[in-house]
């Protein structure tokens, strides 16, 4: 082993008169090193600086886990979902009893008189004309009241040309009431050639196509309650034997549709 041990090496202070004072050993007692040991061991040449340590870099530690976003999104998804089935179901329920208490039926609506005080076509045919109309409303429901608003538009129509307007009244209906409302209609149209040549012919034949429309506001009241307002629209398909004025006139058929435009 003494091979492999490395000679401990005092300096001299030559200045001391020669006489030698010890230090420390630059090597510690005990160490032994091997003279294959690491390279960057060895000790450096006279004049040259030894290598600086080698660093070791700091471990990297692994990255956080990914946060589990997709799981919270699924989970608010559902709750939204579930709160809405759960409010359809609630209102589907309370319709459904509301409809059991109430019992609702749709208004009937219908033209029973149609009279025409003024029809009359100058040359550049342009029509006047002045209708008179009983309109016959009834109310089928013995717990819903419907209040008729103002703001109605009534209108008499001839193919695509709208020969007179008016409105209705504003009223309220009970419970299983019929209401007959006269109402006063004029206006004027310009109509074309084969028009006025098409509703000749039909007077002659005594079957003249006209239509009825009616949009009104409404409010429904279900016992004490007041709903919101809805629009009531009729349509009636009406024949007629002729435009004479003055003259009764026949209605030959009546068909007449109930909607509502909420």
């Amino acid at each position: 082993m003494a091979d492999h041990q490395r000679m401990r090496i005092h300096p001299v202070d030559l200045e001391a008169g020669g006489r030698q004072r010890p230090t420390a050993p630059l090597v510690p007692g005990g160490s032994f090193r091997s003279d294959k040991g690491d390279p960057a061991a060895q000790p450096a040449p006279h004049g040259h600086l030894p290598p600086p340590p080698r660093r070791v870099a700091p471990p990297v530690p692994p990255p956080p886990p990914p946060k589990r976003r997709r799981g919270c999104c699924c989970r608010l998804i559902c709750c939204v979902l579930v709160t809405v089935v759960l409010l359809a179901v609630l209102a589907a329920a309370a319709v459904g009893a509301l409809y059991l208490v109430f019992d609702p039926k749709a208004p009937r609506y219908s033209v029973d008189r149609l009279s025409v005080s003024a029809f009359q076509v100058d040359p550049t045919l342009m029509a006047t004309a002045r209708f008179d109309v009983t309109v016959t409303a009834a109310n089928p429901n013995a717990r819903i009241g419907i209040y008729y608003e103002a703001g109605s538009s009534l209108s008499v129509w001839y193919d695509a040309h709208r020969l007179a307007q008016g409105a209705l009244p504003a009223f309220y209906q009970g419970h299983r009431n019929t209401t007959v409302l006269a109402v006063v209609m004029a206006g004027q149209a310009q109509l074309g050639g084969a028009v006025m040549s098409a509703l000749q012919d039909a007077q002659r034949t005594g079957a003249v196509p006209l239509v009825f429309r009616a949009d009104v506001p409404v409010r429904v009241e279900l016992g004490s309650l007041k709903l919101w307002k809805v629009t009531s629209r009729v349509r009636c398909d009406l024949v007629v034997d002729s435009l004479g004025v003055n003259n009764p006139i026949n209605i030959k058929a009546s068909n007449c549709k109930f909607s509502l435009k909420l």
